[in-house]
């Protein structure tokens, strides 16, 4: 069977990052004479795996059981399994899943410039990192990844030349940590600077949104350059994991409790409007009662734009794997249930306040008898939405005015003006 005759399906599983490399997989096969197409219709199906958490780890072994039973109803002839869980136990599947023809790793940073979007065509994600320069003490991700690599800003700058005579109405930056963004490569961390350079070619790319800044090294530059770029989004994306000095000591997070409020207040005064979002981590080893109770505290008081939270997923070859007072799962779960409650009101409160305003709101798509969109303060698949009613027929892509008249828990409902 000849390339151009192959037909090839994936399933991209896990973080924005894996989707990148998924497309540039799919970017390198199609050169070669490959077809993409959906899974149902492929006779190779590629699984891009996440072993993250325990979660992942579950999800990428479901799909690739289903990719096997289709290969013995004959509807696949082969199966190639890559990203981080075949990187991470290649060898104990490769004997437990003699099915799948090959085994890969993750990708190289510095990938082909070919592309095949799965994101919709309106939006797209730009890796400019790989790796991770902290050592966190539940984290796998470097082990999984090895050193910290930095794409050349030269690489970085032709990316986003490509994206802009796409004229893509939204480009999200992405890494692990991306204010760790040039440590290798130049000695010094230059995100600041890649991003002034970056809102230069960006001339007809509406909104620029970065991703995962570590709480630590949210400086002073960064933050202006954020507050003075038009197309840079206000959302400052803050994973914070806890606010008790103990625990994020336990955790290596290399941040305090103070240190977090005050990089928190500085993002709200240096940046008029801005949105934080931050992810948590609950039933962290030896978490006490009285350290999650001030966990919640925090969570009420300062009261965050948008809030993810997560259950300590216990991953061999971590240091806290071995932590004494691994936290049982029922209670968890219980803190998992508290803190969500928590955020959902607030997130109820800051929505209604945004009643009576005018917003830009970007369209993703339709939906029934009105279009579904997102804020600036919105980042793709993982915050809240904005069903907009209009009179006038809008698509994928469009940026439009509107006029928001009801709150939701975490979305809003709006008319866009004509």
């Amino acid at each position: 069977m000849t390339a151009d005759k192959h037909r090839v399906g994936i399933l991209s599983l896990g973080c924005p990052r894996n989707l990148v490399d998924s497309e540039h997989m799919l970017g390198r096969l199609l050169k070669k004479g490959y077809r993409i197409v959906d899974m149902a219709q492929a006779d190779i199906g590629i699984v891009n795996t996440c072993a993250f958490i325990e979660d992942a780890k579950t999800e990428s072994i479901d799909a690739i059981l289903d990719l096997v039973a289709l290969k013995k109803e004959g509807r696949l002839k082969k199966i190639i399994v890559c990203g981080c869980l075949s990187q991470r136990y290649k060898d104990a599947l490769r004997k437990k899943l003699p099915e799948v023809d090959a085994f890969l790793g993750s990708p190289s940073l510095n990938h082909s410039r070919s592309r095949f979007a799965i994101t919709p065509a309106h939006y797209a994600y730009l890796k400019i990192c790989e790796g991770c320069v902290n050592n966190c003490s539940y984290c796998i991700i470097p082990k999984i990844k090895g050193k910290f690599k930095s794409l050349d800003t030269r690489s970085v700058l032709k990316k986003v030349e490509g994206f802009d005579n796409e004229r893509i109405s939204e480009l999200n930056i992405i890494g692990q940590d991306i204010t760790g963004y040039g440590l290798d490569l130049y000695g010094a961390r230059k995100l600041p600077q890649l991003l002034k350079k970056i809102t230069k070619k960006a001339k007809h790319i509406g909104w620029l949104r970065l991703l995962y800044l570590y709480p630590g090294q949210v400086i002073d530059d960064l933050l202006k350059v954020i507050k003075d770029s038009p197309n840079i989004c206000k959302y400052v994306d803050l994973p914070i994991q806890h606010i008790n000095s103990r625990i994020l000591k336990l955790m290596r997070r290399n941040t305090a409790k103070k240190d977090i409020l005050k990089t928190i207040d500085k993002a709200r005064k240096t940046i008029p409007g801005v949105a934080i979002r931050t992810s948590l981590i609950v039933g962290f080893p030896s978490e006490t009662e009285k350290e999650f109770e001030e966990l919640l505290r925090f969570i009420k008081g300062v009261k965050i734009d948008r809030l993810g939270a997560f259950i300590y997923s216990r991953e061999e070859e971590t240091p806290a794997y071995n932590f004494p007072g691994q936290v049982p799962k029922r209670i968890k779960l219980q803190r998992l249930d508290a803190v969500m409650s928590a955020q959902r009101f607030i997130a109820q409160e800051l929505n209604h306040r945004l009643i009576g305003r005018t917003l830009d709101v970007l369209i993703d798509e339709r939906e029934k008898d009105s279009y579904l969109g997102r804020t600036e303060y919105d980042a793709p698949e993982v915050d809240g939405s904005v069903y907009v009613r209009s009179q006038a027929k809008l698509k994928p892509g469009d940026f439009v005015k509107v006029r928001i008249t009801s709150s939701l828990d975490y979305d809003l409902i709006g008319e866009a003006e004509r």
